[in-house]
């Protein structure tokens, strides 16, 4: 009988004598225990202040109306909807109870952009007719896409195609399996115009499919209504189907279609049901008897992925539940004071540090450049367990803001250290002076950076985000992950005065008007703009991934920090890299470099 080979010890040699703790010494490389003092940030902020209380009852007010929103857009159709609806077959499960049973019983689910279509519509579209969000199945990280049937049908408006394409995006950029729970009649024909022509409409969620499956990114389809039409290819598109018996339907035209084009008469489960797919046509593979059968099918399809984004396995949620304590530290365990830390006049400044304190594990921060460009903050810290570097806005955009901020971002793009940017920032400095030292170009630089760093970059509006001041802190047109707002956040060219101001005068010169004619004009132009530049404006028109509590953001951030993490942990195993060769979304995906800084 052959030995086995035993497990060799580390050898352990003495350490020689020291103050300090105490060492052991191995032949194994180990990686040394920190010798440095945790440097957690101090804190002026008092909860019981009478400011810290005016603060959080203003936000609480604002949580509580977005509650309700969340309640109704929750509630899809209504009541009296939902039950016709569940009239029309046996055991039906709505969107919703759908995701629910799919997850893990201890999965978070990271809704994206749950007030979608939010009075955009004539008719309400709750949630844009759609339920995305990325959850655990099977101990696996995937992207759900759930129609919602008792809104309009599950028919695609505009909005519902463009937060469709966002999770797709989503999945793309995390190798997130994508899962989708399908009953719908395609694109809502009155928007035809507006959903079936261009690049970003309709047939994108098609060729996104297409690519991702090339790129060995799974797609699962789970039928369980009407998929008709263009709807039709959700599931011809995907890896794996799966189809509700005598309640899935899918055919490129529906019976009344037919008859008129060719005056064949034919039933809708004759023409495209569960059998006739998985027996006949083969655009189905597994057949189930009921919704929540379905559902237990799709859970199995998930589990015998096999290695495929098995980076993603194994992971542990609890601690990124909102009723979780992960915080190491007296500030950190004590987020709750973000609900109270902004306050409730905009105007009204606030030192970021706070925040980023609440948001660090142990409440740490290691501050880079403290003494140079004190409008911006820029520094390294964890959350939950991920190095990342912050930048955060104290004040307006100067010169010397610019640049440290740009020699920042080359620091974490050089050491391949994701990016938060925690933004209130009402742009960059004009004026004589300004222009003279060169604002443009150094404006230029910091956007610059911000567009070509090979990171992922996560970027949360706790305050307003103003002029080019939203490129230079990573806006929607820069590609972070996931861009979230906080209730209060504003997004606008400019602040609602001075736009108001801008408009009325160059309104002005078309038509005369009193003086009363003009206050009035300016109050009506500015009460229009401040409802257009809200969070919930924003939200409504999927502007950013959602609008999140403050007390929450650290939790957010710990599970988007750790998609990220997963992502380049298994583009490095499969040869790729850790820098560039994605071929996907951002500066991340290309072999270019940072292009032409003008100095």
């Amino acid at each position: 009988m052959p030995l086995l080979p035993r497990p060799r010890a580390a050898l352990r040699l003495a350490s020689p004598r020291r103050s300090g703790p105490s060492l052991t010494r191995t032949l194994i490389p180990q990686p040394p225990p920190s010798l440095s003092t945790p440097r957690s940030l101090p804190t002026s902020f008092l909860p019981s202040s009478s400011e810290a209380r005016k603060n959080r009852t203003h936000m609480s007010s604002l949580l509580s109306t977005l509650d309700a929103l969340r309640t109704t857009a929750r509630a899809g159709g209504g009541a009296a909807t939902t039950e016709r609806w569940r009239a029309r077959g046996t055991a039906k499960l709505t969107a919703r109870e759908r995701i629910s049973a799919l997850l893990d019983p201890a999965s978070p689910f990271l809704e994206l952009s749950p007030l979608a279509a939010h009075e955009v519509y004539p008719d309400p579209l709750p949630s844009a007719g759609i339920v995305t969000g990325i959850g655990v199945v099977e101990g696996r990280k995937v992207m759900v896409v759930a129609n919602d049937p008792t809104v309009k049908g599950g028919a695609y408006h505009p909005l519902t195609v463009k937060k469709h394409l966002r999770a797709q995006e989503v999945a793309l950029e995390n190798r997130l399996p994508c899962v989708y729970l399908v009953e719908s009649g395609g694109a809502a024909l009155p928007y035809q115009s507006e959903v079936f022509p261009d690049h970003d409409h309709f047939g994108r969620i098609f060729y996104n499919m297409a690519r991702m499956s090339g790129l060995g990114i799974p797609q699962i389809s789970v039928v369980h209504g009407i998929s008709v039409a263009g709807g039709a290819y959700m599931p011809a598109m995907s890896d794996v189907v799966i189809i509700v018996k005598n309640q899935g339907r899918i055919f490129l035209a529906g019976p009344p279609l037919v008859k008129a084009a060719t005056g064949e008469i034919v039933d809708e489960e004759t023409l495209g049901g569960g059998e006739m797919h998985t027996s006949v046509s083969g655009v189905a593979d597994y057949l189930a008897s009921s919704d929540g059968h379905a559902i237990r099918l799709a859970r199995e399809a998930v589990r015998d992925l096999g290695k495929v984004g098995e980076h993603g396995r194994n992971v542990s949620v609890s601690s990124y539940l909102p009723s979780a304590g992960s915080g190491n530290g007296s500030q950190a365990s004590g987020r709750q004071d973000l609900d109270a830390i902004i306050p409730a006049d905009p105007r009204q400044s606030y030192d970021p540090r706070e925040i980023i304190s609440r948001l660090t594990d142990g409440s740490e921060f290691r501050e880079f450049k403290a003494e140079y460009g004190k409008s911006i903050i820029t520094g390294f810290a964890e959350i939950h367990g991920h190095t990342v570097g912050i930048i955060a806005n104290n004040g307006v955009l100067l010169s010397p803001s610019a640049l440290k901020s740009t020699h920042f971002i080359e620091l974490c793009s050089q050491r391949q250290i994701p990016l938060l940017f925690l933004v209130n920032v009402s742009g960059y400095m004009v004026g004589e002076k300004a222009e003279r030292g060169g604002i443009a170009k150094d404006g230029a630089k910091m956007v610059r950076a911000v567009a070509r760093a090979k990171v992922p970059k996560f970027t949360v509006v706790t305050g307003g985000t103003y002029g080019a001041g939203n490129y230079g802190m990573c806006g929607r047109a820069y590609s972070p992950r996931f861009l979230w707002m906080w209730p209060n956040a504003k997004i606008c060219v400019m602040g609602p005065d001075q736009l108001a101001s801008v408009m009325q005068t160059v309104g002005g010169k078309k038509a005369k008007q009193s003086v009363e004619e003009q206050e009035k004009s300016f109050e009506t132009l500015r009460g229009r703009i401040e409802k257009e530049s809200s969070a919930l404006y924003s939200t409504a028109r999927i502007w950013d991934d959602g609008i999140i509590k403050p007390s929450d953001t650290r939790d957010v951030l710990g599970l988007a920090l750790e998609l990220a993490d997963e992502e380049q942990a298994g583009r490095i195993a499969e040869g790729g890299g850790g820098n560039g060769g994605r071929g996907e979304i951002g500066a991340e995906g290309d072999s270019g470099g940072w292009g032409v800084f003008r100095m």
